[in-house]
């Protein structure tokens, strides 16, 4: 009825949640997507375990799912039981996380370095974890402790709480003593993000999920010819000229255009975001 075309993200903290509701919404949701020329893009949010299931993939395909944010926390598996995430111990995550890329969904993930069973090359990991995954966008925090959650009562009886939560797990604060020592927490965090965010490893992140993410189905038409060129141009002035990346953006389009010319518009958006978290991982540091 508005005439909105583009992405479009049904909110829910597990997509996957009842499967069998799913099950039922995604055909008519595909037919829908049919009927009128695929105007959205979809993106959810789905707990790992939703690669064991390629029906359901599939079926999330045809109803035009392009983008899903998971819950991976962390490659360690004594801290993926500390936090409760025992469904993302049941396999290989990095195969998993291959098994959505190859059903057209790129991948987004939450990740957090501070758990009590973090070992002293976490951040290493982390690193390492999100560079093989081909995840561009990786949101990493701090663990943060919220009132009234197991983890939050567990800190108090041990008395290690500090402060209320702020909300705000990425702006090197604490509301609780680590395991760790602190300054190294904060400090190991802080290169995490440096790392990723770097112009050219982000770069090659973003390639690789290019590679990885078979374009499937039209686009949604986000702009008209005006709009969509005057778009371009400010990124190109932004990010080709003005940015200190520069060199790495147009390395990154060149490789785009000789490999992945029908992802053009992802691999801009892929390059509009990675900017943004490196303008805010700066701010951060500042």
């Amino acid at each position: 009825a508005t005439g909105w075309r583009g992405s479009v993200f049904i909110v829910d903290d597990n997509f996957i949640g009842n499967k069998k509701n799913v099950r039922r919404l995604l055909p008519e949701l595909a037919e829908w997507q049919e009927r009128n020329h695929h105007p959205f893009d979809l993106l959810t949010e789905a707990s790992l375990n939703l690669a064991e299931d390629d029906a359901l993939l599939e079926q999330m395909r045809r109803a035009g799912f392009r983008r899903v944010f998971l819950g991976i926390e962390t490659p360690v598996e004594e801290s993926l039981l500390e936090a409760r995430k025992a469904q993302n111990t049941k396999g290989d995550m990095l195969d998993a996380v291959k098994k959505l890329q190859s059903y057209g969904m790129e991948v987004m993930a939450g990740f957090i370095v501070g758990f009590d069973t973090d070992p002293e090359d976490i951040f290493e990991r982390q690193i390492n974890f999100i560079r093989e995954s081909a995840i561009p966008l990786a949101m990493v925090g701090i663990l943060t402790a919220l009132p009234d959650t197991q983890l939050w009562r567990r800190l108090k009886e041990e008395g290690r709480l500090l402060a209320e939560s702020s909300g705000e797990n990425t702006s090197c604060t604490l509301n609780f003593v680590p395991k760790m020592d602190p300054q190294r927490l904060i400090e190991g965090y802080q290169a995490i993000m440096k790392t990723i965010y770097n112009p050219r490893e982000y770069y090659e992140r973003a390639l690789e999920c290019l590679r990885r993410v078979p374009k499937d189905g039209p686009a949604p038409h986000y702009f008209g010819i005006r709009e969509g060129m005057m778009a371009m141009l400010r990124m190109a002035l932004t990010l080709g000229v003005i940015d200190r990346g520069r060199k790495e953006f147009w390395r990154f389009c060149w490789n785009t255009a000789s490999a992945h010319r029908e992802k053009f518009f992802e691999s801009m958006r892929l390059a509009a975001m990675g900017y943004h978290f490196r303008k805010l991982v700066e701010a951060y540091g500042e």
